[in-house]
């Protein structure tokens, strides 16, 4: 007897500290509920009225996704549009962790949306859904404008549009066949000359300070 009891409170405390690594462990994704609407279906004998539901997920470090989801619930349109937008996810190369590689226009339907990146400390300036798809993505400074459809399903499709045709420099190095260096702007090696040329003008004018205490 004293065995099994032993066995047996061997096992809870296992369970516990399992059930404790489980809950100290953060989910993958985050969730953002962009829009919520109530639908309804004629049939036969009536109307049968139920819940659509656009989510976007993201872990906030590249990796983004959107799905729908209907039922008569709202909390159940809500877990089907979450599990399909993680079928859906989509990585999209960042520039310092923070802000797009470059200006990208994206269309879906009467839906454009033009994103642009930002200086560090801009923000997300933007409105609605595709704010909520750049929280979930992670970008902490960016500006978009919506210029079509207010939809704000067309409104996420325009902007994952844009989204996919994002490119980073070294994936437009690798079509090109060159390397990172050779693509992108020489700051250092632009900014050396004016260096020369400030010392060349302080000698020179030492130069004809020299020369007139001379005289």
């Amino acid at each position: 007897m004293a065995g099994r009891e032993g066995r047996r409170d061997r096992g809870d405390r296992g369970g516990q500290r399992r059930g404790r690594r489980d809950d100290d462990r953060e989910p993958e994704f985050a969730d953002r509920l962009v829009a919520i609407n109530r639908v309804s279906k004629t049939v036969k004998g009536g109307k049968r009225f139920g819940f659509a539901a656009l989510v976007v997920v993201g872990d906030q470090k590249g990796r983004v996704g959107f799905g729908k989801g209907k039922a008569k619930e709202v909390p159940e349109a809500i877990r089907k549009a979450t599990e399909d937008a993680k079928r859906s996810i989509i990585r999209v190369p960042l520039r310092e962790g923070r802000t797009l590689h470059h200006d990208i226009e994206g269309r879906h339907g009467a839906g454009k949306v033009i994103m642009r990146t930002a200086p560090a400390g801009t923000g997300i300036i933007a409105g609605g859904p595709c704010r909520a798809v750049f929280e979930m993505l992670g970008v902490a400074d960016v500006v978009a404008k919506s210029t079509g459809s207010q939809n704000p399903y067309n409104m996420v499709r325009a902007t994952f549009d844009g989204l996919t045709r994002e490119l980073s420099p070294r994936q437009v190095a690798a079509r090109r066949g060159k390397k990172v260096a050779d693509i992108l702007p020489a700051r250092e090696t632009d900014s050396a000359p004016a260096e020369t040329l400030g010392e060349t003008a302080v000698e020179s004018g030492a130069e004809t300070t020299a020369e007139t205490v001379t005289e």
